[in-house]
């Protein structure tokens, strides 16, 4: 098992001053700063990015958008997109370092949010906030902390009875190679300096083609800045978790798991493997021994990102296409997929993808009454209003799919 846990400082969890991955980000601020947010308030106008993303988090729920929002580890702008995109919501964002939390407030500024609060504080002390949230975004955080669980525990205090926290840490197999390079980095002694950054840019440049290493640059849009590759190899503290590691890590801090927030890599009923003589086999399992084998199978998933929720509220209106009360679900559109017609498989009238989607395989193919149906899904009409003379069990099977491909969320508040 890939397990790596790297750790230079012995200092107190709260110790923001002594923490040596504080020092790390006040001088190397992550994400990279960006200079405004204008594209994000341009796509976030449409009302069904906002519904579609609510009822992610809360299916059962009414919509509504003055949200509590803290945004833990908010990094130099994620507290400022949260705002501006969510003016209705109050959203308050916390982090250690300094530097991002100059560059938050320089957007805050720029787009005068005055929806959005800053504090410079560590996770584990977030109860000194007093204050209670309906939503909690902590991306790329936790697995940074001297220990992770103190810092759960501490979202967890504060967040709201029937609240959701978006959760993303770093998984272990999709990582070998900056792994291997976090080693090689630290046998040879190699700094945070500008010319230790710059040599070991001129390094990865002639890396070869077949280190494991080499799809992560490929795939990621930063990379050979020189903070992004600080924080992949140089940074003193991370830790990663399989998918066995992470249920356990979200159980024994008393939350329950939601959902994947992209499922369709987790479920062998989507892509390449849903055609294998395994399919069947897999989809027998019990759900979290799905998602543990198909970590394996996909081998390189490189992050886990889950809503989670409180232990008492065990998600009890699931979405679920048992009995008769999906037909009254309404299907609202996730805003990052399209329907391709180009070069379509024989048969199919379109193809469904999600471009946020990191693996190409999930890709779904859909006939001519099923691409009718497809048009219809306006965020309004529920399956039943949108099945007009279809049969039923089509209409089931074609709605199931699209949840599990990731193509649409489910209103269903008036069945809950």
């Amino acid at each position: 098992m890939i397990d790596p846990v790297k750790d230079t400082g012995s200092t107190s969890s709260t110790d923001s001053n002594a923490d040596p991955v504080c020092e790390f980000y006040t001088r190397h601020p992550y994400p990279p700063p960006i200079e405004n947010l204008d594209r994000a308030r341009d796509q976030w106008q449409d009302l069904n990015r906002h519904r579609s993303e609510f009822h992610l988090f809360w299916p059962d729920q009414a919509f509504r958008t003055d949200l509590e929002i803290l945004v833990a580890g908010c990094g130099t702008w994620q507290a400022a997109k949260y705002a501006l995109t969510h003016p209705a919501a109050r959203v308050v964002g916390i982090d250690l370092s300094t530097t991002s939390l100059e560059h938050t407030n320089k957007l805050k500024q720029q787009y005068d949010l005055t929806n959005l609060e800053t504090r410079q504080l560590p996770i584990e002390d977030v109860g000194s906030l007093d204050r209670s949230f309906d939503l909690i975004v902590s991306t790329g955080v936790l697995h940074h902390l001297a220990d992770p669980d103190i810092g759960l525990r501490a979202l967890r205090s504060v967040l709201r009875s029937d609240g959701a926290i978006y959760l993303m840490l770093y998984a272990p197999y999709g990582r070998t190679g900056v792994y291997m390079l976090q080693e090689y980095c630290r046998r040879l002694g190699l700094g945070t300096s500008q010319q230790e950054i710059n040599d070991l840019i001129s390094m990865l440049k002639v890396l070869s083609e077949h280190h494991p290493f080499v799809p992560t640059l490929r795939g990621s849009r930063e990379s050979f800045d020189a903070d992004a590759l600080a924080d992949a190899l140089l940074n003193p503290r991370e830790r990663s978790y399989s998918v066995p590691q992470l249920f356990d890590f979200i159980e024994r801090n008393e939350l329950s798991f939601g959902r994947w927030y992209w499922q369709a890599p987790y479920l062998p009923q989507c892509g390449a493997i849903a055609a294998t003589p395994h399919a069947n086999r897999l989809a027998a399992l019990p759900e979290r021994e799905q998602s543990s084998l198909m970590e394996l199978w996909r081998g390189t998933m490189t992050v886990h990102s889950v809503i989670v929720h409180r232990d008492e509220n065990q998600q009890s209106a699931r979405v679920c296409f048992d009995g008769e009360l999906w037909k009254s679900y309404i299907p609202i559109r996730v805003p990052w997929t399209i329907c391709v017609q180009e070069r379509l498989p024989k048969g199919a009238a379109g193809v469904l993808l999600n471009r946020s989607h990191q693996f190409h395989d999930l890709i779904l193919p859909i006939d001519k009454h099923e691409k009718e149906m497809f048009e219809r899904i306006d965020g309004r009409r529920s399956i039943a209003e949108i099945n007009l003379d279809q049969s039923l069990p089509l209409a089931r099977s074609f709605f199931e799919r699209l949840w599990w491909y990731d193509q649409v969320v489910f209103d269903t508040s008036a069945v809950n």
